[in-house]
């Protein structure tokens, strides 16, 4: 029987790249990469956004260093930026609510990108832009939620997919508890795992051994940072700041409240609402798999733009793009 484990974790895809965890595990044991780069799920029309945003007069773009290389439909905030664009690469959303404090005769915007691991940041850096009253910053929201995802995936009829190695960044936010669902309803069995390579070896182990007792349930392998019930201080200035929403993600599609959506009473501060800009129909790079590679459907070096028209230098989709993608990782330790 072969047995397919879906990681879903960026950091997790790079570091059994990095490791060659594929090669030390049975034949009839594959790991798939899944919709773990919060990078490579943005959809193309959310940074063609981003990217119309930052081209009106009196606007600084910043944002993190792998949305620079992120290709629109027409042009990347690189481009852009080459172009006489002010966007600026920073490492927090503190950093861009600095750059505001500094500029205030110009309107800040930070594309907020990520999944529960960064969204508790940006919503306590709008709280403390709240507080001190500046008001030329803004978020543009564009957050994902893991749990509604993986149960997305899970309702396709050809998910093939025997176990997860649940992402422990994130989990260390959530807890356990909203991965029950995977195991109870699905009969599916995860394990949140650590990154070394003997956490990642032995969440797998752990895996298996559910699979052979055919008893599927969630185990935490990362026990030194997760928890059941989490980050209930992160959790709650999440919840004070955002509302679930319906969210696009590239190659899944709408997945209903798997997004972050600002609460009414902080729209000063949510750039969809101050830069109304018209985007025009996105378009999807010809010949890119990176859609199929984040459903665990096609493997990074099956991709025939792969290490050819498609580099770290020269990417065409966002799987290529981000530190955390799996053509990134492919590429750099596989080929």
């Amino acid at each position: 029987m072969n047995i397919n484990i879906m990681e879903v974790c960026g950091t997790h895809t790079m570091a059994i790249a990095q490791f060659g965890l594929k090669k030390l595990l049975p034949e009839n044991v594959n790991l798939l990469s899944g919709p773990g780069c919060p990078v490579c799920v943005t959809p193309i029309e959310d940074i063609d956004r981003a990217i119309a945003i930052g081209k009106l007069p009196g606007v600084i773009i910043t944002t993190f260093g792998d949305m620079l290389h992120v290709p629109g439909s027409r042009s990347s905030l690189e481009k852009e930026r080459a172009a006489g664009a002010d966007v600026r690469m920073v490492y927090s959303p503190v950093d861009a609510l600095d750059i505001a404090a500094k500029n205030p005769a110009k309107q800040v915007v930070f594309p907020g990108v990520g999944f529960e691991t960064t969204s508790p940041a940006i919503a306590a850096t709008i709280l403390m832009a709240q507080t001190k009253k500046i008001k030329n910053f803004s978020v543009l929201p564009m957050f994902k939620t893991v749990p509604v995802a993986l149960r997305a995936i899970l309702s396709m009829k050809k998910h093939n997919i025997h176990g997860f190695i649940l992402p422990g960044h994130v989990s260390a936010i959530i807890g356990a508890k909203p991965y029950t669902f995977i195991a109870s309803e699905f009969g599916v069995p995860g394990v949140i795992a650590g990154f070394e390579a003997r956490d990642i070896l032995k969440s797998i182990e752990m895996l298996l051994e559910q699979i052979r007792q055919n008893k599927p349930r969630i185990e935490i392998q990362y026990t030194s940072a997760v928890t059941p019930r989490g980050n209930i201080s992160a959790q709650n200035i999440i919840k004070k700041v955002f509302t679930p929403s319906d969210s696009t993600w590239r190659a899944i599609g709408v997945i209903p409240q798997s997004g972050l959506a600002f609460r009414r009473s902080f729209d000063g501060f949510n750039a969809l609402k101050k830069f109304p800009v018209p985007v025009p129909r996105a378009r999807e790079p010809k010949g890119c798999d990176c859609g199929k590679i984040l459903m665990g459907l096609a493997a990074p070096e099956k991709c025939r733009m792969f290490g050819t028209a498609c580099t770290p230098a020269h990417p065409v989709g966002p799987c290529m793009v981000s530190s955390e993608g799996a053509c990134a990782a492919a590429y750099k330790y596989d080929k």
